[in-house]
């Protein structure tokens, strides 16, 4: 990371909360949303308080609007990054805290601000290490389209069933942690973009750390610039570098002692072999949605390819990666490649859905090709069901970390 350029005004008392507010190219909305934070704070938030606002390299004038904020209000700083990048503005601005608690949330304050006080709160108090708001845990209210929220939703349940975490939502632009935690945490935290929250969240779990989940009420934003398809790619990528970190048992040093290994022993081995039967199962599922399609609708050459690979797959793990022999337990495992099935048939005709809308006349060649794209993230639920179910017959995993739910919702 590059230096970093902060107003020579900014420096003043420790706070015991600074409130971390990343921007790129949001000089419409900065000045707006930093003096509605800012009144809250000084207004009605109990702890001292400070607004950081980290600019990474937006080409307007968002630079030039945060520079005035410092200068008006006090308890407001600026930092300035040459890179691009959410994570990477949360990293530095965090670990450049001399705060006890350092917290974020995203510009447009899509979160109801009384929520900042069930946030921080058991931070303050030493209850516990990270706190995050949720959209999908019970008592929150949420505002936005309906194909965010599936997408909010399958993405969840997607680290659910890879990585087998417990907290409910991983993106929220609402959370918290101790300074102390951060120093620790950050450094391990290798993902500097949009990931960044989920590996986060994943490496704390793993590690021991204690979550506090508040549940929120959320207004999405409208005008959100995200890319969904590249930040979906991206999280996919990070979601399988995570998993074979945890897989390797890498040790995570200073937080609280060893990570313990997702899956006891051979887990190596489990996935050399599981990806080898992966590969063959997709080369099976091509030639035989090859065949099928000049016959048949692409849903349902989809459909009977997936089935047919899919009972496939599941014995073949069974066997190879997990060494299981004889019919114990073969009904269970059928019955959860089935259920992966079923996420599969809805991912994959969903893309067939998606290409459909963008390319009316797309070749069966198009068809495929999205279709094996959606096919892996299908893959990826059905290794993570299948060892599940294995494991729960034989040596379970260690228990996760505990995550607090509270029974109200602040609004």
């Amino acid at each position: 990371m590059n230096a970093i350029a902060v107003l020579p005004e900014a420096q003043e008392a420790a706070p015991m909360v600074d409130v971390v507010v990343p921007v790129h190219d949001e000089e419409a909305d900065l000045e707006r949303s930093i003096r509605r934070l800012h009144d809250h704070l000084v207004g009605r938030f109990p702890f001292t308080a400070r607004v950081t606002i980290v600019d990474n390299a937006s080409t307007d004038r968002t630079w030039a609007v945060a520079q005035v904020l410092e200068r008006d209000l006090r308890g407001v700083r600026a930092i300035h990054l040459p890179e691009k990048g959410r994570g990477g503005a949360l990293a530095t601005a965090w670990l450049d805290s001399d705060a006890l608690v350092v917290a974020y949330m995203d510009v447009d304050l899509s979160t109801d601000l009384d929520a900042l006080l069930p946030l921080v709160a058991p931070l303050v108090s030493g209850h516990s290490d990270l706190a995050i708001g949720s959209r999908l845990a019970h008592g929150a209210r949420v505002a936005r389209g309906l194909k965010r929220e599936l997408i909010s939703r399958c993405y969840n349940l997607l680290l659910h069933l890879v990585l087998r975490v417990r907290f409910s939502d991983a993106q929220c632009g609402f959370k918290a942690m101790r300074a102390d935690v951060a120093r620790r945490l950050l450094p391990l935290v290798e993902d500097r973009g949009w990931f960044f929250d989920t590996e986060l969240l994943v490496l704390a779990e793993k590690s021991g750390l204690r979550i506090h989940e508040v549940p929120v009420d959320w207004t999405d934003d409208p005008d959100s610039r995200v890319d969904i398809v590249r930040t979906a790619a991206g999280d996919l990528r990070g979601m399988l570098r995570v998993s074979h970190r945890l897989a390797a048992g890498e040790p995570l040093d200073g937080l609280t002692g060893r990570l313990r290994r997702a899956v006891p022993g051979g887990t190596l081995r489990q996935l050399r072999s599981f990806a080898a039967i992966g590969a063959g199962s997709t080369l099976a599922y091509a030639l035989l949605f090859w065949v099928l399609r000049p016959v048949a609708s692409a849903p349902v050459a989809n459909a009977a390819a997936l089935l047919l690979t899919a009972i496939a797959n599941t014995a073949a793990n069974r066997r190879f990666t997990f060494r299981v022999r004889g019919r114990s337990g073969l009904a269970g495992d059928q019955v959860g490649g089935l259920v992966a099935l079923g996420l599969g048939l809805a991912i994959t005709n969903a893309s067939i859905g998606v290409l459909a809308v963008l390319s009316r006349n797309a070749s069966p060649a198009a068809e495929l090709g999205a279709l094996a794209g959606a096919n892996a993230a299908a893959t990826l639920v059905r290794f993570a069901l299948l060892r599940a179910l294995i494991l729960r017959r034989g040596r379970g995993a260690a228990a996760p970390a505990p995550v607090v739910h509270i029974a109200r919702r602040y609004s």
